[in-house]
Formats: structure tokens, sequence, C-alpha cells
């Protein structure tokens, strides 16, 4: 969409229509008559599998000649930022002649000799659905569609490998690419590139020349060999420059999400759906807490010391009178005691509670950043390399509040403290990254991190991460610690036998299963675009900001009412169970993460199966730490506030 839609969604206004947006850069690149442009190519990917290869790297495509067309432009391997190497693209400039205004009915590229080991590769990867990424002026190369009512035009990015046919594999040796352009009166009647279409085809025309005509060609089969034997793969590939004025250069990406709008009333639904939740929920929340609790604490402080006999008698023959439910919920006063009491593992919990805090200053940011056009689909690789850059210098963030929580606890230690945040999530992150990656590596992928990429991400943890937090640590333990309005007694009060629904299992379950029904539809989209749409992108951060804010409230909600229930259950342990419940819906994103593998995904090959499941348990953590950061920061609020006012009364 365009920045105004952006911000019209951010803000929650009423524009009923979502479409892809892109901000343009600050440089447009224009062209002459006879200007040469390169042609990249980068990876292939496949639905059916989760590992792409790099396209220059697979031994049945055709070389790139030393001294060929893509040679003056320098360097064949264009340098690639962090996020471009971690989402496993490779980009190598290749020997396809693009001459500005020149178009190519047929002209012939070169061979490939391929033996047998390379043709049963070629065999395997197009029956598993490879499609091509290719580039040009920092545009994929698409497959064009039209939309079911034939109104429009969209792109799908990439195209296909090559087909099968009764049980028949053919690659596609010959493409077509149409160039769209039009003219740029601001500067002097320079070309820009608003569009880059491929038309792949398979033939078997004669070795070292360009068929005369293609349509006539039958297809190239790939057959497997057997010993020695060796086959000889022609490519060739025509060039068609159309002008096309409908398309503003600014807006040239649209074109790859305009299937998606259809979905977006889907978005809406998904919206009214939290909307509806979340109210709910806060009708509850204002019940039972601001009139239940208030009556609760106004009973009591009428009862207190200062009270006479006479309003004691009264106000306990009253409380007599309440039935059994009303009872329960006034058993929280009995446990002020214990209610701040520092809670088991505490020097776990606080670094926990810190990486949450830094969790959350990202993901607000992406999505800002996103919802604004700033990460836009031109800025391939964007969105990974600020997320890890802000997941690094937010560890400022991360010390600062685990050493506060820290010293909460009474704690001293506070470099132990730091130590413990910088190291055990982020560490968890990176070993689990790690293995995962030897995986990876034996199957020869381009998303195999490489040594280099693993020594700067090691760097940048350890030697700007690590000191950050130490920096936000000294800044938090300079700070006093946050006083609570009731003391703790010295022996801690012995809790009665739980309700089933409030033990440690059944309440995190149930308590994540509401903001889970927040998110579930907008998932379906996200898990679409993670991991079927690969050479796409999600888009509708918009819509994704609006959902989020609903599901940290819903979240925020959740855990004060459980933590409320427990208290007045007489159980003072909230601390860990507040936290566990705002996470809860982690489990439930995981068990819905199964559901979409066995149903909407035709994976293939165990390995894929592991990145799938151990890259969303990995994604279900980040979440999980992170909502439950917000469900604990808020009935932490909660607890002082109630406990607060007793005191003031």
């Amino acid at each position: 969409m365009r920045l105004s839609s952006a911000l019209l969604l951010l803000s929650a206004t009423l524009a009923p229509v979502c479409s892809g947006f892109y901000i343009p850069g600050w440089s447009v690149r224009s062209y002459k008559d006879g200007d040469a442009l390169a042609l990249s190519t980068n990876k292939i990917t496949s639905p059916t599998t989760q590992l792409p290869f790099a396209y220059a790297e697979l031994p049945f495509v055709c070389p790139v000649k030393k001294d060929g067309f893509g040679s003056k432009f320098g360097s064949r391997t264009i340098g690639l930022n962090l996020g471009e190497v971690l989402r496993g693209d490779r980009i190598t400039i290749s020997d396809y002649q693009l001459i500005m205004g020149r178009d190519e009915p047929c002209r012939y590229l070169g061979d490939r000799e391929v033996n047998n080991r390379g043709v049963d590769r070629a065999i395997q990867l197009v029956k598993e659905g490879y499609i091509v990424e290719w580039i040009v002026d920092n545009l994929p190369g698409a497959t064009s569609f039209v939309t079911v009512d034939k109104s429009r035009k969209y792109y799908a990015a990439g195209f296909k490998l090559g087909y099968v046919q009764e049980d028949k594999a053919y690659l596609n040796n010959h493409v077509t690419l149409v160039l769209r352009w039009r003219n740029q009166p601001e500067h002097n009647d320079r070309k820009v590139i608003v569009g880059f279409e491929v038309y792949p085809k398979s033939v078997s025309g004669p070795k070292g020349q360009c068929a005369d005509s293609l349509e006539s060609q039958k297809p190239f089969e790939l057959r497997s060999l057997g010993g020695d034997e060796t086959v000889t793969i022609p490519y060739t590939y025509s060039v068609y420059w159309k002008e096309d004025n409908s398309i503003e250069w600014a807006n040239r990406w649209d074109l790859y999400f305009v299937n998606d709008e259809e979905s977006v009333h889907i978005h809406w639904l998904a919206i009214v759906n939290s909307v509806v939740i979340a109210m709910l929920l806060t009708i509850v929340v204002a019940i039972v807490m601001l009139r239940t609790l208030s009556r609760d604490i106004q009973k009591y402080n009428e009862a207190g010391p200062s009270s006479d006999p006479e309003a004691r008698k009264k106000a306990a023959q009253e409380a007599a009178d309440e039935d059994e439910a009303l009872e329960d919920v006034t058993g929280w006063k009995l446990v002020h005691g214990d209610v701040f009491r520092p809670p088991n593992m505490g020097g776990l919990f606080a670094p926990v509670i810190g990486s949450g805090v830094q969790l959350a200053l990202v993901v607000v940011a992406l999505i800002v950043l996103s919802a604004t056009g700033v990460l836009n689909p031109s800025y391939r690789g964007g969105f990974i390399s600020f997320g890890l850059f802000l997941f690094v210098f937010g560890g400022v963030f991360s010390g600062y509040f685990s050493t506060r929580v820290y010293k909460t606890f009474k704690g001293e230690n506070w470099k132990k403290n730091a130590l413990m945040t910088a190291l055990i999530f982020p560490g968890f992150l990176f070993s689990s990254i790690f293995v995962l990656n030897l995986f990876v590596w034996a199957q020869a992928s381009s998303t195999a991190i490489p040594f280099s990429t693993l020594l700067a991400l090691l760097f940048m943890w350890l030697c700007i991460a690590l000191p950050l937090v130490f920096v936000g640590s000294y800044f938090g333990f300079k700070r006093d610690p946050w006083e609570h309005p009731t003391r703790t007694t010295m022996i801690a009060r012995q809790m009665p036998v739980q309700p089933w629904y409030l033990r440690p299992i059944p309440s995190v379950l149930l308590g994540g299963l509401i903001p889970f029904a927040v998110i579930f539809i907008e998932l379906l989209f996200v898990f679409k675009s993670l991991w079927q749409d690969k050479s796409t992108y999600y888009y509708m951060f918009g819509f994704l900001g609006l959902i989020a804010g609903v599901l940290i409230l819903t979240v925020m909600e959740i855990s004060i009412i459980t933590t409320y229930f427990m208290l007045c259950a007489e159980n003072w342990q909230w601390w860990w169970r507040s936290f566990l419940v705002g996470a809860g819906s982690a489990f439930w994103v995981f068990l819905y993460s199964g559901w979409y593998y066995w149903t909407r995904l035709a994976v293939h090959g165990w390995v894929s199966g592991l990145l799938f499941f151990a890259y969303s348990a990995l994604a279900c953590c980040v979440y999980g730490v992170l909502v439950g950061t917000m469900g604990f920061l808020a009935s932490y609020a909660f607890v002082r506030k109630i406990y607060g006012a007793i005191k003031a009364d």
C-alpha cells in the first residue's frame, strides 16, 4: 500500500482496501536506448521442500563465460547484506544480453554438457516443483496471471524450472523475457523499468544455434543416463521491450500483490474477530475487577481496625450472607504478606523478562518501519537485517529491565544477572540455529549460513550485544528497586488445595486459548507467506499491527484475570504463572503449525520436515517470551495497584 494507506491502517480508520505498498528509494535507475542491463540469477525454491539452492551452482544450467556479457558489469557476484545471506540469496550476474530497446526474437546463450548425475539432479528438482528467481533492475522475474474475473493482471514472483507430464520431466531451457518500461520526463525522457515478466519453455533445438520456430520444437525431456553417457542441454532466450505507461515506477511492485488484495476482506474479518474477543474480555475485566474488586476493597476497609465494633460486625454479617463464589474472591487479602515474595528461580525469571522487553521493542519497531514503507520488498533482506541490529542494540533495554526486576528480588550480584541476560536467551537461539545449520550444510542448500557469517553473528552477540546488556544493567542497578505496598512475612503462608482450572497446566492452556483465537485467522496468511510463497512477501503490516495491538491487550487482560483468581484462592505464586499464562498461546500456535504442515503443505524429505518444526518451535519460543513478558508486566502493575489501594486506606 502507499504511505497514506499504511498510516490509515495503523490508525484503524475505515479504509476498505489494502494494496501492496512500495516506497521508492532515493535513486531511480533510468536508462537510454542502447544501455546494457544486468540480469542476475538468484536461487531456486520449492513449496515442497525447505531447501533453496543457488541457481548458478546447479550442475545442469548454462555456466557463465569468463569474457561473457555479464563480465562488463564487474564482479559477477553481488555483495549481499546480512539478511540476504540468512534468507539464502546467492545473486550472480549472468550472460543474458539485455540492451534497452533492442528486441531479440531468439538468441543462443550456450550449451551445457551434463552427465548422469547432473540429469538425475535436474529430474529431482523439476519433480519437486522448484521455482527460479531472476532479477533485473531489482525486480524479480515474474510469471504473469490474471484475476478470476479477468479484470486485472498480477504477478507471481519466479518461474518454473521445468514441468512434469505423464510422469516425464521436462526442463525449461528457453525463456522469453518481457521488460516493460515507461518514459521519465523528469529524467530527460530516459526510460525506467516497471515490469519484468518471464515465460519459460522447454525446447530441444539444434546444438549451438537458435531454432527458427519455437512452437514447432519438441520439449526437452530429461532422461536418466547410464555409465559415462552425457547429454548436451542447449539454452536460448528471447527479449522483448514493451512500453507500459499504466504503471508508475513508484508502484511497480503493486502487481506482485494484486492477487493478495482479493483476501483483504478476510483480513478485516480477522480484525473484527480480534476486536470482538478483546471487547468481551474487557467487559469481563471491567465487571469482575472494577465492580467486585472495588466492593471487596471497600468492605475490607470498612471492617478494618479503625472501624467501630458495630461496623465490623455488620460487615462480617454481610460477608457471611454472600454466596460461596463471593467468599472465594475475597481470599486475596489473606496473602498480603506473601504476594510480593520473590518467585522460585528468580535468577532466571529476571533475564527472561529482560529478553521479553527487548523482543517487544524489536517487534514494534519492525511493524512500524514496515507499515510506513521504510522496509519494503525492494530492500531484500532488510527486514531480517534490521531485526538483527535492533535486537543487538536492544540489549541496553534488556539489561536495564532485567536488573530492575532482579534488584526488586533483593539481588546484589548485578554482573551475574547481566551475564545471564546476555547469554541465556540469545545463546539458546544461536546454538539452535547452529545445530540446524549443520543439517542444511549437509544438503548443500543456499540457506546454509557461511562460516564467516556465523563468526559475524558471534561477534555481534559477544562483542556488541553483551557489553550493551552490561551498560543497561549498570544503569538499572543504580536505580532504586520497585517498592511494594505490603511487607513480606518471614514464613510463607501454606496454600490450600487449588481448583483444577488454577493448576499450572490447565490454567496455562486455557489462558492461552483466548489470545490464540485473536490471531488464528491472520496466522494463515503469515504461514502462507513464510512456508509457501517463499518468493513473495507478507505485506499486510497495517493489519498485522492492529491485530498485534489487540493480541497484547488480550494477553494482558487474561493474565490479570488468572492472577486475580489465583490470589483469591490464596495462591501467592503468581510471578511465573502470569508469565506462562501470557505465553500459553505459543503452545496453540505450535499445534496450529503442525496442522498447517499436514493439511496445507506437501513437504517431502525428513530434513525439510525437521527444519519446519524446528524453526516453528523457535518462532513460538520467541513469541512466547514476548507475550509472556507483557502478561507479567500487566499482572505486576495490577497486583501493586490493588494492594496499594488497601494500604492507602
